[in-house]
This record gives C-alpha cells, sequence and structure tokens, in this order.
C-alpha cells in the first residue's frame, strides 16, 4: 500500500472513531456538511463594526458546533454549540460577522488564564484538507480572531485619542503589545504544524462582547488580478469555496485544539453585478 493510499485509511478510521466518540461521549453528531454560506454583494464599503446597521441587513445563518475529538487533548464537551454567520462583499473586500454565546468575557492571556477567540479555515488549494489543521500535501489558511489581541488593538486606539485631546502634559506609561490587527494570519499543514505568516495585517478585525454574545467581524481583501500573494486563500466573486470554523470560550479552559468546530462548508461568493443602464 503507497502512502497516498495508506493516508486515506486512516483518513477512513479516523472519521469512523469521530462517530464512535462522540457517542460514547453523549455529544451528538452536528454535522455542517451541506450548509452553502452566501457572501452577499453591496455596493460601497463592507461595515467594520460588529454593531453597524448594515449587517441586519442580513438574516444570520446558524451553524451547528461541536467538540473537537479528532486528537489528543480531546474536547467533547464545548460550551459554544452554535454560531451564525453573515458575510457581504464588494468586488474589493469580503467580510464576515460571526456570532456566537458566551457568558464571559475572557480578553486576557496569562498562566492558568485563557481568552476568548474564533477562526476561520480556507483551504489553499481547490480541495478541501483535513478541516482541523490542514495536511501535509493539503494546506489551510487560518484567520484566528484572538480577544487578548482585540484588547490590545482597542487600547492602544483609545489612548491615541486620548493624546490627541489632551495634546499633551502628564503622560501615562502603560506597556501595550503593537499589534498590526486583532486576527492573527496562520498556515496550517497538519498537526503541531501552525506557523503564523511573516506579513501580518491583511487581515482585519475588530469585535465586541455585550450581554452575553459577542461579535466578531473579520475582513480581507478580496483577490485581484496579478495578486501574488504566498500562502493566501483565493477568494474571487462568483467562486464556490471550502471554508470551516471554530470557537474557543477561555471561561471553559479552551485552547490549542480544546475548541468547538464547524467542519467544511461551502462559501458562495455572489458574482459582482454591474450597475450600468443598458441602452
Amino acid at each position: 500500500m503507497n502512502c497516498r493510499a495508506h493516508y486515506r485509511v486512516l483518513c477512513g478510521f479516523a472519521v469512523v472513531s469521530l462517530v464512535v466518540l462522540l457517542t460514547w461521549f453523549g455529544v451528538p453528531a452536528v454535522s455542517s456538511q451541506g450548509i452553502v454560506i452566501r457572501s452577499h454583494f453591496v455596493e460601497g464599503e463592507i461595515p467594520s463594526h460588529p454593531s453597524d446597521p448594515a449587517w441586519e441587513k442580513l438574516a444570520p445563518l446558524p451553524i451547528p458546533l461541536s467538540g473537537q475529538v479528532i486528537t489528543r487533548p480531546v474536547w467533547p464537551d464545548p460550551s459554544a454549540r452554535a454560531l451564525s454567520i453573515r458575510s457581504f462583499h464588494n468586488g474589493k473586500e469580503i467580510g464576515f460577522l460571526m456570532e456566537w454565546q458566551d457568558a464571559t468575557k475572557n480578553e486576557q492571556l496569562t498562566p492558568g488564564v485563557f481568552r476568548d477567540g474564533a477562526a476561520v479555515a480556507l483551504p489553499l488549494g481547490d480541495a478541501p484538507a483535513f478541516f482541523c489543521m490542514g495536511q501535509l500535501d493539503h494546506y489551510v489558511n487560518i484567520w484566528h480572531w484572538k480577544a487578548d489581541w482585540q484588547s490590545d488593538v482597542d487600547r492602544r486606539l483609545a489612548r491615541s485619542k486620548q493624546k490627541k485631546r489632551r495634546g499633551g502634559g502628564i503622560r501615562r506609561f502603560e506597556v501595550i503589545p503593537r499589534r498590526p490587527s486583532s486576527v492573527e494570519d496562520l498556515i496550517g499543514g497538519g498537526f503541531s504544524t501552525l506557523t503564523s505568516k511573516k506579513s501580518q495585517g491583511r487581515i482585519k478585525g475588530q469585535a465586541e462582547w455585550k450581554r452575553g454574545f459577542w461579535r466578531v467581524v473579520m475582513k480581507r481583501p478580496l483577490t485581484q488580478p496579478g495578486d501574488d500573494l504566498e500562502n493566501e486563500a483565493v477568494l474571487d466573486p462568483g467562486r464556490m469555496q471550502a471554508i470551516a470554523f471554530a470557537v474557543w470560550n477561555g471561561e471553559n479552559k479552551e485552547r490549542n485544539g480544546q475548541k468547538a468546530v464547524a467542519a467544511w462548508m461551502q462559501l458562495l461568493i455572489d458574482p459582482v453585478k454591474s450597475t450600468e443602464k443598458s441602452g
């Protein structure tokens, strides 16, 4: 048996094992397969903030989540059981609004304290890879939003505004990490291979926690003709693209592979509509 055939056998065994483990631990084997997420074409700017009323023009699409039980340490009982997705694009940029229930806001990462987070996974090729972290010959591009990074970005912005209002005076010393974004741009080629890309900041994030819910926006430029960006998922208007999601609840001590996941589903990016009138 060659390596590729051996890998397919292992994958099949992993799927069967997953169903058995879900049943054993009493976790419903929810599936996101067959779900199509539509990114709606709109003219004008893509909303950056989750409270922007433009998002209310779209009905949220509920996505079921289940525990990660593929690799150790397994996490059969995540706190998040569902999230909802909305998406817009304007032919130049695409944005996603993710919403899920979380009773506590966890935006610190210290020994024994864990942060909230969310991720979007997109295969680098046309064929979906293994949805958790990709595999050796099928890499994935992962956008990982982190609540502590969001706090750093927000605090730096607030401090900048305070400086402008004061125009001088006494300066408070506070060490706040400089973040190009609250979203880390990553590449995965299998478990324990997750790597941060050298160039960061192309994917922007903005979030708010309110009344027991996180609402997170992630935005990225669409792929343009002539783009030669290494290790970046192709996102084109009119394209059907595989996509997966993950959510972490820091209060539930979720981190790394201990998370709630939604396996591959389809993202349909609307074609760009011409506004020119004929005749």
